[in-house]
């Protein structure tokens, strides 16, 4: 199964910003011994084209994140400051993962995963909650502008509202966005997705995996030609922006509920979504379980 990283995924955001950057190097790590057993294949992405992003963003909110004139509030309200010469870089090439995931499962189908991105609270002309552009956006629309794709699937598993999403893709014909998340948590002023699946503070694992359920179910009726699947784990009990009290067990079981339901025929592209546990190793382990159940499967439906 083919991933997405670069270096600059890590060494693209400032040491001192309060994001926790090393996440993604110390996934790269524990990936390589599935890398060596042929579970994955780590691919080096390049920087996305900016006619690509401009499906889903405005041209001014591009133009200005591009020539590094984006003002302070703007900046503020993304959340990864202090900015370095390499974060713009760094954004294009996370965007660009998701778009080669994207047309590999285009041309080969089964499964494929970037491994960053997930960035659904960023809107049409202004970025958010640690997102600059959307990735889901941008791939929902090249699906089906470019791939030429019906019926696209955008699932929402992380603990936060696709907020972003939502409002991106609002009312496009053959697009459907679906978000499980935590109702008392980060965006507090939610949007509306298609269906949204709302959960108490300290859900738990049996209510989440209930509403889990619920989400596929609605992917079942709506029967896509391609699933987005944004994957984030920040539902963990131990992480500090989760509120749901998940356990990793129930972390592992959503993610076997998800990949299960492709069944080989449906191609799926996900993303890794938010993961900020203390110490980190605690999403790093569900993130290590989130490629290795996803390389498997893809193995399992017999795709390369």
């Amino acid at each position: 199964m083919p991933v997405w990283y670069h270096d600059s995924y890590t060494e693209g955001i400032d040491q001192n910003a309060r994001f926790p950057r090393d996440r993604y190097r110390l996934l790269r790590e524990r990936l390589s011994h599935l890398q060596d057993i042929g579970l994955v294949n780590i691919e080096e992405p390049k920087p996305i084209d900016t006619e690509s992003l401009l499906l889903a963003h405005d041209e001014d909110f591009v133009n200005r994140f591009l020539g590094g004139i984006l003002d302070s509030k703007e900046r503020r309200r993304i959340g990864l400051e202090p900015w370095t010469e390499a974060f713009v870089p760094r954004t294009l090439r996370i965007m660009g993962g998701a778009v080669e995931a994207l047309e590999h499962v285009t041309r080969f189908g089964g499964i494929a995963g970037n491994m960053a991105g997930g960035t659904h609270h960023s809107h049409r002309s202004f970025g958010s909650g640690y997102c600059v552009f959307n990735d889901l956006a941008v791939c929902a629309l090249r699906a089906r502008e470019v791939d030429g794709y019906a019926r696209v699937a955008v699932l929402d598993l992380d603990v936060h509202q696709g907020d972003g999403t939502a409002t991106i893709l609002r009312g496009e014909e053959g697009v459907v966005t679906i978000s499980v998340h935590c109702e008392g948590n980060f965006p507090f002023r939610k949007a509306e997705s298609d269906h949204d699946l709302p959960l108490p503070i300290g859900t738990g694992d049996e209510g989440y995996l209930e509403a889990v359920e619920q989400a596929l179910a609605i992917v079942s009726d709506f029967s896509p030609d391609i699933l987005l699947f944004q994957a984030g784990v920040d539902g963990l009990e131990a992480d500090a922006l989760g509120k749901l009290s998940l356990s990793r067990r129930g972390m592992m079981a959503r993610n076997h509920l998800v990949f299960s339901q492709l069944g080989g025929i449906t191609p799926c592209v996900f993303f890794m979504g938010g993961g900020y546990s203390n110490p980190i190793e605690h999403t790093v382990d569900a993130f290590y379980d989130l490629f290795e159940v996803a390389a498997r499967f893809n193995t399992e439906f017999r795709i390369t």
